[in-house]
Order: C-alpha cells, then structure tokens, then sequence
C-alpha cells in the first residue's frame, strides 16, 4: 500500500542522492524498473550500467532523471522513506503501482496529481486515512497541505 506524509519529515531520504551512491547494477533487469525507465526518462536500458537515452545518447544511471531516480531507490528499497517531492507528475501512476505491490511510505511536500490512475488506492499517513478515489484524495491532501503550511508559518 501506498503511504504519503505532507510536510517535513526528518527521516525521509533525497532519493536523487541516495541513489547515486547506493544503486546496484542488478536493479535495471527488474521488468518495472525497465518499464518505469521507458516511460519517465524515454530511454532504454541496455545492459550492465549502461541506458539509451533517446535524448542523451548513451548514459550511466547516474544521469537518469531525479525523478525516476527516486522512484527505483522506493521500489528497490521500500524499507526506507524516500522524499518524493523530487518526482513529478509523471512519476504518480508508478508511485501508486510500486504500492500496489509492496508496502511503501513517502514523504511529499506538494499535491502531486493522481489523476485518472486506474484502481487508485492510497492512505494519508498524517491522518491515517485509506482513499479509493483520487478526487477525495486530492481534497484530503489540500487540507493536510494547508495545515502543514500554517503548522509550520
């Protein structure tokens, strides 16, 4: 299940830099990990540390996207909170995938939009609360976000 916490968290690491100095070349055969690749950055992974990138050229997955970084560190290590406030929109279909899958917490410090994602299911980890609709979760997170905001002014 997916898990999102608004506002400041002490323990939720950048994933962008955890990644670069954690990630295993392993990582890139996983099928997900491939597919999230292709969508997010349109690039290929071809093998060892090496990824087609069709505006790069080749690259090393140190270049990939900070986004995208994040979301492979999340699935790879779904025992930490990373900071998803580095993936944008793009990244939401595959947030609420690796949740469907495994039991994830984020930390975001934006409304990300989930718009459209089939069988969307999500909880809001400041007040505990299971959405199957993205609309009530949007409205539920405006108002953890404005609370946040005022908490912390």
């Amino acid at each position: 299940m997916l898990k999102i916490y608004y506002g400041k968290m002490d323990n939720a690491y950048y994933g962008p830099g955890w990644f670069i100095n954690n990630y295993e070349p392993v990582w890139f055969d996983d099928e997900l990990v491939k597919r999230m690749i292709k969508d997010i950055d349109k690039s290929e992974y071809v093998g060892g540390e090496l990824i087609q990138s069709t505006i790069l050229g080749p690259i090393a997955p140190e270049r990939l996207s900070g986004g995208l970084k994040t979301l492979i560190s999340i699935y790879e290590r779904p025992d930490l909170i990373f900071d998803a406030t580095s993936c944008g929109n793009n990244c939401a279909k595959w947030l609420v995938e690796i949740g469907r899958n495994m039991d994830v917490t984020v930390n975001l410090n934006y409304l990300m939009s989930f718009e459209n994602i089939p069988n969307f299911t999500a909880i809001i980890d400041n007040i505990d609360k299971t959405f199957l609709n993205e609309k009530e979760f949007m409205l539920a997170s405006m108002d953890v976000l404005d609370e946040e905001m005022r908490s912390e002014g």
